[in-house]
């Protein structure tokens, strides 16, 4: 039993940053044993944005963790919670979504989550199912356990307060409703970024003041982005989408840095720790090749939420477009309008109307230096003439357009 339990403990101590406490964790481990009852996973997702991307699924990950291990997890969709608005690491007050979009958005969730998790090990839940029962004397009752003091040792609170920034006071009631979230759902666990430490610990606040043991808190941190340096965000670009098309998905994971690849295997891949560390010094002794270990790790993620045909197509066609040069075969079309100049098409307005680039500027700059080709061949006026041909446009690595 000794070894099963060491087990359980590595493979969740597994890529987390915080877990408080890890003596109480490793009695609820035996106890669950024990009593053959298994632990309850608790992780609040707010619906924030209709899709997934793979830093959301460090979270998701840690909770099939839990799964193989034989416990119940709980995804809690924070559809009641989405409707205040929850400022984490933000400098302002972040505008609540509609009751519309949070449906829209927790539909789409409820989705995505089964390409990782075991559905008959997941319970869904929605913390409107109590929050929407709770009278105005029960949250009153429920402000009362908690103090101001208290929440303004909030980082991002503590700040806007020096700054003279505002605070409406419907924030507060965000870290009091999660933590109580987990005293409906009587967690055991409750899992989430380093970002929502927080709130975290006022869960397990709440549950001591319902009488309830508290839960153990682990944190995960937040996964880089592509650019290795900020956080994923579909705000900035970094991202990669779990309903990434399988080529564009594949493609992404390939431009990863060869540094930044392994904390992507560490925090996303099914992959053992030992196994991770066997090829990671196997690339540093040159026995095999850094491409090699990305391609690795780039089709076991797009198997995963495409299917091994998916992934073995996308590694091909990533195969036959960077390592052939050929041009792939379903790229986006664009056709001149009737007020356009065939001869002198103006190419940073071609590149935003097609949306390749977010603006001309950014046509312009790409342009200068040097990322744009027509045809194979580098392109430094913003003049293009393409007469009645079917040229090709190739911006960056990734994005092309056929002039048709």
């Amino acid at each position: 039993m000794e070894q099963d339990i060491q087990k359980s403990l590595d493979l969740i101590s597994r890529g987390a940053v915080d877990i408080i406490d890890m003596g109480e964790l490793e009695k609820k481990l035996r106890k669950a044993v024990d009593k053959n009852r298994p632990l309850r996973i608790k992780a609040g997702f707010d619906p924030t944005a209709p899709d997934l991307h793979l830093g959301h699924t460090v979270l998701i990950q840690k909770m099939k963790h839990f799964q193989q291990l034989g416990h119940q997890v709980i995804f809690l969709i924070g559809d009641f919670t989405g409707l205040i608005g929850d400022p984490t690491g933000k400098s302002e007050t972040r505008p609540p979504l509609t009751p519309e979009q949070v449906q829209q958005n927790a539909a789409t969730y409820k989705e995505q989550i089964f390409k990782i998790l075991d559905e008959a090990m997941t319970e869904i839940a929605f913390n409107s199912v109590w929050m929407n029962d709770m009278k105005s004397i029960d949250m009153i009752r429920l402000c009362a356990k908690h103090t101001v003091a208290r929440m303004l040792e909030r980082d991002d609170f503590k700040k806007r307060f020096h700054a003279q920034k505002p605070i409406a006071i419907h924030e507060f009631l965000y870290p009091l409703i999660q933590g109580y979230d987990s005293v409906a759902l009587k967690a055991d666990v409750e899992l989430g970024g380093t970002d929502q430490t927080f709130n975290l610990l006022v869960g397990r606040h709440m549950q001591k003041e319902y009488g309830q043991t508290p839960q153990t808190v682990i944190t995960m941190p937040l996964l880089e982005g592509l650019d290795g340096v900020n956080k994923m965000s579909k705000s900035l670009g970094n991202y990669v989408g779990i309903t990434d098309d399988p080529g564009s998905m594949f493609g992404k994971l390939m431009s990863v840095s060869d540094d930044l690849m392994f904390r992507y295997y560490e925090l996303l891949s099914s992959l053992e720790m030992d196994d991770i560390a066997r090829l990671k010094e196997e690339m540093q002794s040159g026995a095999v090749h850094p491409r090699d270990v990305k391609v690795k790790l780039a089709m076991e993620l797009v198997e995963r939420f495409h299917g091994k045909e998916a992934a073995k197509k996308a590694k091909e066609g990533f195969d036959a477009q960077f390592r052939r040069g050929e041009v792939p075969d379903d790229i986006p079309e664009f056709r001149p309008g009737a007020d356009m100049d065939r001869n002198a098409l103006f190419l940073p307005r071609v590149l935003k109307e097609a949306g390749l680039v977010k603006s001309a500027s950014e046509a312009r700059r790409l342009i200068k230096q040097g990322a744009v080709t027509v045809d194979g061949e580098k392109v430094s006026s913003d003049e293009l003439a393409v007469g009645s041909s079917g040229c090709v446009i190739k911006v960056g690595k990734r994005r092309f357009l056929r002039i048709t």
